[in-house]
């Protein structure tokens, strides 16, 4: 029989840690956004989450690649997979609530499943994967609010920039599973990272000037939490679940960040969200559910 691979406590523990350092920079962000622009926010978060990571890399004397090959895939994938997602969040977060934010997130999964099913012959999308992506994005579109796809104010322009981060995480999902083989994790964290840095720092100094650090405390600490936090310790902790739980209990991440941000802009900011975000979330995690294999499929003999 095929047996679904159970989650030791510990690594119930870590799930939950993890999705709280994920969901809490929604929050960071959104504090941050208070004193600091959307460029210079990302910039701080990338950049100060590299010197971690490298730190990291260096103490425990890890192999670190420097073929052209490599090179250039750090640089891509620190486009797609932090500078881009990073940015578009942080800006939607402008105009839209914490919790909306992480429910569109949750779009990633679909996305990233729909797109690896056009691209690789060991991922189709079967039928029970379907039903599963048809939920998610029937999910997604309640969440927005069908009045809100069919103009263009700033909300509705937001929330598609949640959408576009989602899609970019999932092309950089595609192109990493092909070009960072062979590469340590926490290499490819730190290479992808200082790549996102050597964009976002420059355009940061560009468009939104020199930061002048003179911030309160609550946002030097919100700047602090998502380089540190939601960042670097965060890819480090995501790759200790996944050799605990496997991949497939690791993708309940996925439905566990969006309650935490939405918790936590409720306490703090007083966020409330409108029953269709709720009912778009139910969706989206039946979908992802029905994806992993939870629900809706049988077990049956080898």
């Amino acid at each position: 029989m095929i047996v679904q691979r159970t989650i030791p406590p510990l690594a119930w523990a870590l799930l939950f840690l993890l999705a709280f350092m994920w969901g809490g920079s929604f929050l960071a962000n959104r504090i941050a956004l208070e004193e600091v622009g959307v460029f210079t926010t990302v910039a701080f978060r990338v950049a100060g989450a590299s010197v971690v990571l490298w730190a990291y890399v260096i103490l425990r004397g890890l192999r670190v690649p420097l073929t052209p090959r490599s090179i250039g895939t750090f640089l891509v994938l620190g486009l797609l997979n932090n500078a881009v997602p990073f940015t578009l969040i942080v800006w939607g977060q402008q105009h839209i609530a914490s919790g909306l934010a992480a429910i569109l997130n949750a779009s990633t999964a679909i996305f990233t499943v729909l797109l690896v099913a056009l691209i690789f012959s060991d991922e189709r999308l079967t039928k029970h994967k379907a039903v599963g992506v048809a939920l998610g994005f029937a999910g997604v579109v309640t969440a927005i609010g069908i009045e809100n796809l069919t103009k263009l104010d700033l909300r509705s322009v937001s929330q598609l920039a949640l959408i576009g981060s989602s899609l970019s995480y999932a092309i950089s999902a595609a192109i990493g599973r092909v070009y960072l083989k062979g590469i340590r994790p926490e290499v490819s964290a730190a290479g992808m990272l200082t790549s996102a840095a050597l964009f976002m720092v420059p355009m940061a100094i560009w468009l939104e000037g020199v930061p002048t650090f003179g911030y309160h405390a609550a946002t030097f600490g919100a700047l602090a939490y998502l380089a540190v936090i939601s960042s670097a310790f965060a890819y480090m902790l995501y790759y200790v679940v996944l050799n605990l739980a496997g991949a497939g209990n690791l993708s309940l991440v996925t439905l566990l960040v969006a309650p935490v941000a939405i918790v936590l802009g409720a306490v703090v900011y007083g966020e409330t969200l409108a029953a269709n975000a709720f009912l778009g979330f139910a969706l989206l995690a039946l979908g992802l559910l029905i994806i992993d294999g939870r629900l809706g499929t049988r077990k049956k003999p080898r």
